[in-house]
Protein backbone atom coordinates (compact mmCIF):
# COMPACT_ATOMS: atom_id res chain seq x y z
CA UNK A 1 0.00 0.00 0.00
CA UNK A 2 1.18 3.24 -0.94
CA UNK A 3 2.65 5.90 2.00
CA UNK A 4 3.59 9.36 2.03
CA UNK A 5 7.25 9.96 3.08
CA UNK A 6 6.99 13.48 2.54
CA UNK A 7 3.53 15.49 2.17
CA UNK A 8 2.04 18.69 1.11
CA UNK A 9 1.05 21.11 3.59
CA UNK A 10 -1.01 23.82 2.36
CA UNK A 11 -4.05 23.66 -0.12
CA UNK A 12 -3.21 25.14 -3.74
CA UNK A 13 -5.46 27.75 -3.84
CA UNK A 14 -8.51 29.15 -1.03
CA UNK A 15 -11.62 29.45 -2.17
CA UNK A 16 -11.11 33.02 -1.11
CA UNK A 17 -8.34 33.92 -3.35
CA UNK A 18 -10.44 31.93 -6.39
CA UNK A 19 -14.01 34.30 -5.46
CA UNK A 20 -11.51 37.45 -5.51
CA UNK A 21 -9.44 36.56 -8.17
CA UNK A 22 -13.22 35.69 -9.95
CA UNK A 23 -14.77 39.35 -8.93
CA UNK A 24 -11.62 41.30 -9.94
CA UNK A 25 -11.65 39.93 -13.58
CA UNK A 26 -15.27 40.35 -13.72
CA UNK A 27 -15.01 43.51 -12.82
CA UNK A 28 -12.08 44.64 -15.11
CA UNK A 29 -13.76 42.92 -18.50
CA UNK A 30 -17.27 44.92 -17.46
CA UNK A 31 -15.17 48.05 -17.38
CA UNK A 32 -13.03 47.36 -20.64
CA UNK A 33 -16.30 46.49 -22.28
CA UNK A 34 -18.06 49.68 -21.33
CA UNK A 35 -14.92 52.46 -21.85
CA UNK A 36 -12.80 50.47 -24.24
CA UNK A 37 -9.21 51.92 -25.06
CA UNK A 38 -9.37 54.49 -22.29
CA UNK A 39 -9.32 51.48 -19.65
CA UNK A 40 -6.81 49.06 -21.38
CA UNK A 41 -4.57 52.18 -20.95
CA UNK A 42 -5.24 52.73 -17.29
CA UNK A 43 -5.02 49.63 -16.29
CA UNK A 44 -1.84 48.62 -18.30
CA UNK A 45 -0.34 51.54 -16.45
CA UNK A 46 -1.26 50.95 -13.26
CA UNK A 47 -0.13 47.47 -13.32
CA UNK A 48 2.62 47.44 -15.92
CA UNK A 49 3.72 51.61 -15.35
CA UNK A 50 3.15 50.74 -19.02
CA UNK A 51 1.08 53.15 -21.49
CA UNK A 52 1.97 53.85 -25.07
CA UNK A 53 0.05 56.21 -27.51
CA UNK A 54 0.01 52.37 -29.82
CA UNK A 55 0.30 48.79 -27.91
CA UNK A 56 0.89 47.78 -31.12
CA UNK A 57 4.57 47.26 -32.12
CA UNK A 58 6.17 48.90 -34.77
CA UNK A 59 8.74 47.21 -37.54
CA UNK A 60 11.19 49.62 -36.31
CA UNK A 61 10.67 48.78 -32.32
CA UNK A 62 10.50 44.90 -33.80
CA UNK A 63 14.02 45.48 -34.95
CA UNK A 64 15.28 46.98 -31.87
CA UNK A 65 14.61 43.98 -29.94
CA UNK A 66 16.40 41.93 -32.50
CA UNK A 67 19.68 44.00 -32.25
CA UNK A 68 19.84 43.38 -28.51
CA UNK A 69 20.49 39.54 -28.63
CA UNK A 70 23.23 37.69 -30.51
CA UNK A 71 24.07 35.94 -33.61
CA UNK A 72 23.84 32.51 -31.44
CA UNK A 73 20.52 33.88 -29.36
CA UNK A 74 19.01 34.10 -32.58
CA UNK A 75 19.78 30.59 -33.64
CA UNK A 76 19.09 28.55 -30.12
CA UNK A 77 15.06 30.49 -30.79
CA UNK A 78 15.36 29.25 -34.82
CA UNK A 79 16.40 25.77 -33.74
CA UNK A 80 13.78 25.49 -31.16
CA UNK A 81 11.10 26.75 -33.69
CA UNK A 82 12.32 24.73 -36.16
CA UNK A 83 11.63 21.67 -33.63
CA UNK A 84 7.88 23.01 -32.67
CA UNK A 85 7.44 23.22 -36.43
CA UNK A 86 8.49 19.98 -37.19
CA UNK A 87 6.31 18.08 -35.17
CA UNK A 88 3.22 20.29 -35.51
CA UNK A 89 3.88 19.53 -39.23
CA UNK A 90 3.94 15.55 -38.82
CA UNK A 91 0.96 16.48 -36.49
CA UNK A 92 -1.08 18.12 -38.90
CA UNK A 93 -0.19 15.31 -41.75
CA UNK A 94 -1.68 12.98 -39.57
CA UNK A 95 -5.06 14.70 -39.61
CA UNK A 96 -7.07 13.28 -42.72
CA UNK A 97 -10.34 14.58 -44.15
CA UNK A 98 -12.66 12.14 -44.58
CA UNK A 99 -15.35 10.70 -47.50
CA UNK A 100 -17.14 7.65 -47.15
CA UNK A 101 -20.06 5.87 -48.74
CA UNK A 102 -21.45 3.98 -46.19
CA UNK A 103 -24.85 3.01 -47.55
CA UNK A 104 -25.57 2.73 -51.87
CA UNK A 105 -26.09 6.48 -52.76
CA UNK A 106 -25.32 7.97 -49.52
CA UNK A 107 -21.74 10.00 -48.91
CA UNK A 108 -20.88 11.34 -45.65
CA UNK A 109 -17.71 13.17 -44.78
CA UNK A 110 -15.93 15.52 -42.56
CA UNK A 111 -13.34 18.30 -43.31
CA UNK A 112 -10.78 19.81 -40.91
CA UNK A 113 -11.09 23.68 -40.94
CA UNK A 114 -8.29 26.25 -39.20
CA UNK A 115 -9.86 29.02 -37.36
CA UNK A 116 -9.37 32.41 -38.65
CA UNK A 117 -8.03 34.21 -36.08
CA UNK A 118 -6.48 33.41 -33.06
CA UNK A 119 -4.69 35.25 -30.23
CA UNK A 120 -1.50 34.64 -28.67
CA UNK A 121 -0.50 35.58 -24.92
CA UNK A 122 3.20 34.76 -24.31
CA UNK A 123 4.32 36.03 -20.24
CA UNK A 124 6.54 37.79 -19.52
CA UNK A 125 5.76 39.63 -16.52
CA UNK A 126 8.16 37.12 -13.97
CA UNK A 127 10.29 35.62 -16.10
CA UNK A 128 10.57 36.49 -20.18
CA UNK A 129 9.03 32.99 -21.47
CA UNK A 130 9.88 33.23 -25.32
CA UNK A 131 8.97 29.57 -25.20
CA UNK A 132 5.57 30.03 -25.63
CA UNK A 133 6.13 32.06 -28.42
CA UNK A 134 6.84 28.99 -30.41
CA UNK A 135 4.04 27.40 -28.97
CA UNK A 136 0.84 29.01 -29.67
CA UNK A 137 2.33 31.06 -32.87
CA UNK A 138 4.11 28.24 -34.35
CA UNK A 139 1.22 25.62 -34.23
CA UNK A 140 -1.17 27.42 -35.30
CA UNK A 141 0.47 28.85 -38.24
CA UNK A 142 1.29 24.85 -39.04
CA UNK A 143 -2.64 24.50 -38.69
CA UNK A 144 -3.60 26.93 -41.06
CA UNK A 145 -4.59 29.79 -39.32
CA UNK A 146 -4.91 33.32 -41.38
CA UNK A 147 -3.49 36.06 -38.50
CA UNK A 148 -2.15 34.71 -35.63
CA UNK A 149 -1.67 38.25 -33.35
CA UNK A 150 0.80 38.03 -30.19
CA UNK A 151 0.53 40.46 -27.13
CA UNK A 152 2.86 40.24 -24.52
CA UNK A 153 3.18 42.69 -20.95
CA UNK A 154 6.66 44.40 -20.81
CA UNK A 155 9.50 43.00 -18.92
CA UNK A 156 11.10 45.60 -16.91
CA UNK A 157 9.12 48.86 -18.13
CA UNK A 158 9.91 47.81 -21.77
CA UNK A 159 9.32 45.01 -24.40
CA UNK A 160 11.28 41.92 -23.27
CA UNK A 161 13.83 41.78 -26.18
CA UNK A 162 13.92 37.72 -26.22
CA UNK A 163 10.21 37.52 -25.88
CA UNK A 164 9.51 39.82 -29.27
CA UNK A 165 12.15 38.35 -30.68
CA UNK A 166 10.89 35.39 -30.40
CA UNK A 167 7.20 36.35 -31.53
CA UNK A 168 8.56 38.10 -34.97
CA UNK A 169 10.56 34.43 -35.88
CA UNK A 170 7.76 32.31 -35.30
CA UNK A 171 5.70 34.63 -37.59
CA UNK A 172 2.91 36.40 -35.83
CA UNK A 173 0.88 39.00 -38.09
CA UNK A 174 0.74 41.62 -35.83
CA UNK A 175 3.03 42.31 -32.11
CA UNK A 176 1.81 44.11 -29.40
CA UNK A 177 3.11 44.64 -25.66
CA UNK A 178 0.24 44.59 -23.04
CA UNK A 179 -0.37 41.86 -20.41
CA UNK A 180 -2.56 40.95 -17.82
CA UNK A 181 -6.65 40.87 -18.15
CA UNK A 182 -6.25 43.85 -20.45
CA UNK A 183 -4.94 41.95 -23.16
CA UNK A 184 -6.87 39.30 -23.06
CA UNK A 185 -9.96 41.27 -22.90
CA UNK A 186 -8.69 43.86 -26.08
CA UNK A 187 -8.19 40.38 -28.42
CA UNK A 188 -11.53 39.04 -27.25
CA UNK A 189 -13.82 42.16 -27.74
CA UNK A 190 -11.68 43.86 -30.19
CA UNK A 191 -10.63 46.99 -28.09
CA UNK A 192 -9.28 49.89 -29.87
CA UNK A 193 -6.12 48.73 -32.26
CA UNK A 194 -6.92 44.95 -31.15
CA UNK A 195 -8.69 42.72 -34.05
CA UNK A 196 -11.61 40.71 -32.23
CA UNK A 197 -9.71 37.18 -32.43
CA UNK A 198 -11.71 33.88 -32.60
CA UNK A 199 -9.55 31.72 -30.29
CA UNK A 200 -7.09 32.64 -27.68
CA UNK A 201 -4.31 30.54 -26.45
CA UNK A 202 -1.08 30.54 -23.91
CA UNK A 203 -0.13 30.32 -20.66
CA UNK A 204 -0.33 33.67 -18.27
CA UNK A 205 -0.97 34.06 -14.34
CA UNK A 206 -3.87 33.43 -12.17
CA UNK A 207 -5.75 36.90 -13.86
CA UNK A 208 -4.80 35.88 -17.28
CA UNK A 209 -6.55 32.86 -16.73
CA UNK A 210 -9.50 33.60 -15.25
CA UNK A 211 -10.13 35.88 -18.02
CA UNK A 212 -10.07 33.37 -20.67
CA UNK A 213 -12.51 31.14 -19.07
CA UNK A 214 -14.50 34.50 -18.42
CA UNK A 215 -14.49 34.85 -21.52
CA UNK A 216 -14.63 31.15 -22.83
CA UNK A 217 -17.63 31.29 -25.36
CA UNK A 218 -17.53 34.77 -26.64
CA UNK A 219 -13.88 33.49 -28.01
CA UNK A 220 -12.57 29.48 -28.25
CA UNK A 221 -9.30 28.84 -25.82
CA UNK A 222 -6.93 26.48 -25.48
CA UNK A 223 -6.87 25.12 -21.54
CA UNK A 224 -7.08 27.24 -18.40
CA UNK A 225 -4.01 26.85 -16.86
CA UNK A 226 -3.13 26.62 -13.24
CA UNK A 227 -0.15 26.72 -11.18
CA UNK A 228 2.80 24.33 -13.49
CA UNK A 229 3.34 20.80 -11.63
CA UNK A 230 5.68 18.65 -12.23
CA UNK A 231 6.01 14.08 -11.27
CA UNK A 232 8.99 11.73 -11.60
CA UNK A 233 8.15 8.40 -11.56
CA UNK A 234 11.23 6.54 -10.45
CA UNK A 235 13.12 4.02 -9.53
CA UNK A 236 16.17 2.49 -8.32
CA UNK A 237 17.89 2.95 -11.43
CA UNK A 238 18.47 6.57 -11.04
CA UNK A 239 19.40 8.35 -8.02
CA UNK A 240 18.99 11.77 -5.55
CA UNK A 241 20.58 13.86 -7.13
CA UNK A 242 18.67 13.47 -10.74
CA UNK A 243 15.59 13.68 -9.43
CA UNK A 244 15.84 16.18 -6.68
CA UNK A 245 17.30 18.10 -10.11
CA UNK A 246 13.77 17.49 -12.05
CA UNK A 247 11.43 18.64 -9.26
CA UNK A 248 13.22 21.93 -8.57
CA UNK A 249 13.82 22.85 -11.70
CA UNK A 250 9.88 23.15 -12.32
CA UNK A 251 8.99 24.00 -9.08
CA UNK A 252 10.84 27.36 -9.86
CA UNK A 253 7.65 28.24 -12.10
CA UNK A 254 6.33 29.81 -9.01
CA UNK A 255 5.52 29.21 -5.06
CA UNK A 256 2.30 27.30 -5.98
CA UNK A 257 3.78 24.52 -8.06
CA UNK A 258 3.75 20.90 -7.48
CA UNK A 259 6.53 18.58 -7.05
CA UNK A 260 5.69 14.98 -6.75
CA UNK A 261 7.96 11.88 -6.45
CA UNK A 262 6.82 8.59 -6.75
CA UNK A 263 8.54 5.79 -6.22
CA UNK A 264 9.24 1.95 -5.69
CA UNK A 265 12.26 2.79 -3.38
CA UNK A 266 12.39 4.26 0.12
CA UNK A 267 15.96 5.06 -0.32
CA UNK A 268 16.02 7.07 -3.33
CA UNK A 269 12.83 9.27 -1.44
CA UNK A 270 15.55 10.05 1.40
CA UNK A 271 18.34 10.47 -0.61
CA UNK A 272 15.73 12.86 -2.99
CA UNK A 273 14.90 14.62 0.55
CA UNK A 274 18.82 15.30 0.93
CA UNK A 275 19.51 16.25 -2.48
CA UNK A 276 16.56 19.32 -2.61
CA UNK A 277 18.00 20.95 0.50
CA UNK A 278 21.45 20.73 -1.25
CA UNK A 279 20.80 22.22 -4.76
CA UNK A 280 18.49 25.03 -2.67
CA UNK A 281 21.56 25.95 -1.36
CA UNK A 282 23.06 26.37 -5.36
CA UNK A 283 19.51 27.69 -7.00
CA UNK A 284 19.60 31.31 -7.92
CA UNK A 285 15.47 30.62 -7.93
CA UNK A 286 15.68 29.00 -4.31
CA UNK A 287 13.47 31.20 -2.48
CA UNK A 288 10.48 30.15 -5.20
CA UNK A 289 11.36 26.66 -5.47
CA UNK A 290 11.83 25.89 -1.36
CA UNK A 291 7.84 27.89 -0.97
CA UNK A 292 7.04 25.42 -3.82
CA UNK A 293 8.44 22.08 -2.25
CA UNK A 294 8.01 22.65 1.43
CA UNK A 295 4.34 23.80 1.03
CA UNK A 296 3.42 21.30 -2.43
CA UNK A 297 5.99 18.92 -2.54
CA UNK A 298 5.37 15.14 -1.99
CA UNK A 299 6.91 11.75 -1.82
CA UNK A 300 4.88 8.68 -2.39
CA UNK A 301 6.38 5.38 -1.83
CA UNK A 302 5.20 2.51 -3.75
CA UNK A 303 4.98 -1.31 -3.49
CA UNK A 304 5.32 -1.94 -7.62
CA UNK A 305 4.88 -0.34 -10.88
CA UNK A 306 1.34 -1.09 -11.18
CA UNK A 307 0.76 0.98 -7.82
CA UNK A 308 3.16 3.75 -9.25
CA UNK A 309 0.41 3.90 -12.18
CA UNK A 310 -2.89 3.78 -9.82
CA UNK A 311 -1.24 6.99 -7.84
CA UNK A 312 -0.07 8.67 -10.95
CA UNK A 313 -3.33 8.24 -12.33
CA UNK A 314 -4.69 10.16 -9.38
CA UNK A 315 -2.88 13.13 -9.46
CA UNK A 316 -3.31 13.54 -12.78
CA UNK A 317 -0.09 15.77 -13.20
CA UNK A 318 1.08 18.45 -15.58
CA UNK A 319 4.71 16.51 -16.57
CA UNK A 320 5.03 13.19 -15.79
CA UNK A 321 8.73 11.98 -16.01
CA UNK A 322 9.34 8.47 -16.08
CA UNK A 323 12.84 7.52 -14.85
CA UNK A 324 12.42 3.54 -14.32
CA UNK A 325 14.22 0.27 -15.38
CA UNK A 326 10.98 -0.25 -18.01
CA UNK A 327 9.79 3.25 -18.83
CA UNK A 328 7.26 1.88 -21.69
CA UNK A 329 5.73 0.08 -18.87
CA UNK A 330 4.35 3.31 -17.99
CA UNK A 331 3.42 4.69 -21.51
CA UNK A 332 1.56 1.61 -22.07
CA UNK A 333 -0.45 1.94 -18.67
CA UNK A 334 -0.97 5.48 -17.78
CA UNK A 335 -4.07 7.31 -18.33
CA UNK A 336 -3.99 10.67 -16.78
CA UNK A 337 -1.12 13.20 -17.70
CA UNK A 338 -0.80 16.42 -19.72
CA UNK A 339 2.66 14.95 -21.04
CA UNK A 340 5.17 12.01 -20.63
CA UNK A 341 9.11 12.16 -20.79
CA UNK A 342 10.74 8.86 -20.98
CA UNK A 343 14.03 7.80 -19.22
CA UNK A 344 16.50 9.20 -17.98
CA UNK A 345 18.19 10.54 -20.93
CA UNK A 346 15.02 13.21 -20.88
CA UNK A 347 13.60 15.84 -18.69
CA UNK A 348 10.56 18.29 -18.54
CA UNK A 349 12.79 20.97 -19.90
CA UNK A 350 13.20 19.83 -22.90
CA UNK A 351 10.18 19.51 -23.65
CA UNK A 352 9.69 23.47 -21.92
CA UNK A 353 12.00 25.08 -24.39
CA UNK A 354 13.16 23.25 -27.39
CA UNK A 355 12.48 19.71 -28.01
CA UNK A 356 9.23 20.29 -29.77
CA UNK A 357 6.26 18.74 -28.00
CA UNK A 358 3.83 21.52 -27.17
CA UNK A 359 4.50 23.14 -23.63
CA UNK A 360 0.75 24.26 -23.14
CA UNK A 361 -0.48 21.27 -21.13
CA UNK A 362 -3.43 21.09 -18.57
CA UNK A 363 -2.98 21.14 -14.78
CA UNK A 364 -5.04 21.08 -11.60
CA UNK A 365 -6.21 17.37 -12.59
CA UNK A 366 -7.96 18.59 -16.20
CA UNK A 367 -5.41 15.11 -17.97
CA UNK A 368 -8.45 13.37 -16.61
CA UNK A 369 -10.31 14.84 -20.06
CA UNK A 370 -7.94 16.71 -22.31
CA UNK A 371 -4.56 17.01 -23.57
CA UNK A 372 -2.47 19.98 -24.32
CA UNK A 373 -2.17 22.49 -27.52
CA UNK A 374 -1.39 21.20 -30.50
CA UNK A 375 -2.41 21.29 -34.44
CA UNK A 376 -5.79 20.03 -34.03
CA UNK A 377 -6.97 22.74 -31.19
CA UNK A 378 -7.01 24.87 -33.77
CA UNK A 379 -9.19 22.84 -36.52
CA UNK A 380 -12.43 22.44 -36.58
CA UNK A 381 -13.60 19.13 -37.48
CA UNK A 382 -16.78 19.76 -39.60
CA UNK A 383 -19.26 16.95 -40.79
CA UNK A 384 -21.01 17.20 -44.27
CA UNK A 385 -23.43 14.64 -46.38
CA UNK A 386 -24.53 14.22 -50.02
CA UNK A 387 -27.66 12.04 -51.27
CA UNK A 388 -26.87 10.91 -54.63
CA UNK A 389 -29.54 8.75 -55.59
CA UNK A 390 -33.50 9.07 -55.15
CA UNK A 391 -33.76 5.69 -54.15
CA UNK A 392 -30.98 6.55 -51.33
CA UNK A 393 -33.06 9.74 -50.18
CA UNK A 394 -35.78 7.64 -49.66
CA UNK A 395 -35.03 4.93 -47.76
CA UNK A 396 -33.03 7.08 -45.84
CA UNK A 397 -36.61 9.18 -45.47
CA UNK A 398 -38.49 6.82 -44.45
CA UNK A 399 -36.39 6.00 -40.94
CA UNK A 400 -35.99 9.76 -40.65
CA UNK A 401 -39.69 9.74 -40.59
CA UNK A 402 -40.40 7.15 -37.78
CA UNK A 403 -37.75 8.48 -35.87
CA UNK A 404 -39.16 12.14 -35.73
CA UNK A 405 -42.62 11.03 -35.09
CA UNK A 406 -41.18 8.99 -32.11
CA UNK A 407 -39.50 12.39 -30.33
CA UNK A 408 -43.08 13.87 -31.42
CA UNK A 409 -41.20 16.06 -34.04
CA UNK A 410 -43.91 16.81 -36.52
CA UNK A 411 -41.87 19.28 -38.61
CA UNK A 412 -38.91 16.54 -38.64
CA UNK A 413 -40.89 14.44 -39.93
CA UNK A 414 -42.04 16.39 -43.12
CA UNK A 415 -39.05 17.34 -43.98
CA UNK A 416 -38.20 13.55 -44.26
CA UNK A 417 -42.08 13.01 -45.87
CA UNK A 418 -41.38 15.36 -48.71
CA UNK A 419 -38.44 13.45 -49.84
CA UNK A 420 -39.84 10.45 -49.50
CA UNK A 421 -43.25 11.32 -51.80
CA UNK A 422 -40.85 13.16 -54.01
CA UNK A 423 -38.16 10.56 -54.54
CA UNK A 424 -39.80 7.69 -53.53
CA UNK A 425 -43.52 8.16 -54.78
CA UNK A 426 -45.35 6.91 -51.92
CA UNK A 427 -48.47 8.35 -50.50
CA UNK A 428 -47.41 9.61 -46.85
CA UNK A 429 -50.29 12.07 -45.28
CA UNK A 430 -49.38 14.90 -43.80
CA UNK A 431 -46.80 15.14 -40.52
CA UNK A 432 -47.75 10.59 -40.16
CA UNK A 433 -44.74 8.33 -39.94
CA UNK A 434 -44.21 6.71 -42.77
CA UNK A 435 -45.25 3.30 -42.53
Amino acid sequence: MAYYLKTSTTQLSGEADTHQVRRIVEQMISDISARGDTAVHEYSDKFDKWSPASFRLSQEQIDACLAELTPRQIDDIKFAQQQVRNFAQHQRNSMHDVEVETLPGIILGHKHVPVETVGCYIPSGKYPLLASAHMGIITAKVAGVKKVIATSPPFEGRPSAPVIAAIYLAGADEIYCLGGVQAVASMALGIGEFPAVDMIVGPGNAYVAEAKRQLFGKIGIDLIAGPTETMVIADDSVDGELVATDLLGQAEHGPTSPAVLITTSRQLGEDTLSEIERLLGLLDTADIARQAWDNHGEIIICESDEEMVIEADKVASEHVQVMTHDPDYFLKHLQNYGALFLGARTNVAYGDKVIGTNHTLPTSGAARYTGGLWVGKFLKTCTYQRILTDEASAMIGEYCSRLSVLEKFTGHAEQANIRVRRYGHREVPFGTAVE
